[in-house]
């Protein structure tokens, strides 16, 4: 299959930040935030499909070490620590709003991750984690020392996900154990299973799914008046179930199956 040369993924990682400065100016402030955090999404979501996708290990701890940060006074406790990133530079006008700020820095990290990401994937380090998530045993025989690439990759995917966690206390402007629960993870996951967890080729799909399904539970609950504890947990209930769908009918993610149908169409002519 033909792969796209360097040149030709900056060229279009250079017309998606335009795209996405366009973009920027012409839509209001719901979906300027909304769209920040879609970007914190595809820089968590791709941190699970470094680990899961490509080195085969499964990592749910982060959960369990912020519940770790209760015990600590130094780190605020329940509150937390308070992060402002600042205002936007009085020179890009009065109309650069703070949201507006928060996409453009986010969007930014985000291009750059991805673009860094797919070199990483595509180098020999990205073959490695392929062969030992196919076979740990053909790998060890080929010389591929497993605990060494394990731990490489779960750093480097431990790094973008801390990525992904400071973009989103910049535009929750707080960093609390209240902030990043455990269904957080969970909600991650089910992003990584409906992007396609082999590939980044989907990931805008599942982050795009994770920030469009709270505000569609919340037009449903306001258009029938469910009671409070509905509201609350009916998001959840929506992933849970989306992951269950993604895993039973498309496990491979959309995006990989749409790629694994034309292959095999191209096969058959």
């Amino acid at each position: 299959m033909h792969k796209l040369s360097n040149k030709a993924r900056i060229l279009i990682f250079i017309v998606l930040g335009f795209a996405i400065y366009l973009l920027s100016n012409n839509v209001d402030e719901l979906r300027v935030y909304q769209g920040a955090q879609v970007a914190v999404f595809v820089v968590g979501i791709a941190s699970i499909i470094l680990l899961t996708g490509y080195s085969g290990q499964v990592s749910l701890g982060q959960g369990a070490l912020l519940s770790i940060a209760n015990q600590f006074s130094f780190l605020g406790g329940e509150q937390g620590l308070f992060y402002d990133v600042g205002f936007p530079p009085e020179s890009f006008g009065p109309e650069f709003t703070q949201y507006k700020w928060f996409f453009w820095i986010a969007s930014l990290a985000t291009l750059i991750s991805i673009f860094w990401l797919q070199n990483v994937m595509r180098s020999r380090y990205g073959r490695t984690w392929k062969a030992i998530r196919g076979s740990e045993v053909a790998a060890e025989l080929a010389g591929v020392n497993i605990a060494r690439a394990k731990i490489l990759a779960f750093t480097l995917s431990a790094g973008v996900a801390g990525l992904s966690g400071a973009l989103l206390a910049m535009i929750v402007g707080t960093v609390s154990p209240s902030a990043y629960p455990l269904a957080l993870s969970f909600s991650l996951l089910t992003g990584a299973v409906l992007s396609g967890v082999t590939t980044l080729g989907g990931v805008m799909i599942g982050a795009v799914t994770l920030v469009a399904i709270p505000e569609i539970v919340g037009t449903v609950v306001n258009r029938f008046g469910a009671s409070e504890a509905i509201a609350t947990n009916l998001p959840h209930i929506v992933v849970g179930t989306l992951l269950i769908l993604t895993v039973v009918f498309v496990p491979n993610g959309p995006v990989e199956q749409m790629r694994s149908h034309r292959v095999k169409k191209e096969k058959s002519l």
